[in-house]
């Protein structure tokens, strides 16, 4: 199993870093789990809390139509 993406860079995810948040959101913009995201647990429910204040303060979008009429 890979190593978690915070865990290796020694970081915490924050809802101000949008790019890195976005990594973990599907097309549809549903929050990945941790078996595609290769994140430990620890790791996914602080980043569960931060997509979810990021979505709170309009820096996320809650979902995504892209290509559905």
């Amino acid at each position: 199993m890979t190593k978690c993406f915070f865990c290796e860079y020694k970081v915490e995810p924050s809802y101000k870093d949008t790019a890195n948040l976005d990594k973990f959101l599907s097309p549809r913009k549903k929050i990945v789990g941790r078996e595609r995201s290769y994140v430990c647990a620890k790791h996914q429910r602080k980043l569960t809390k931060q997509i979810k204040y990021a979505r709170y303060l309009g820096l996320l979008p809650y979902v995504s139509y892209q290509g559905v009429r």
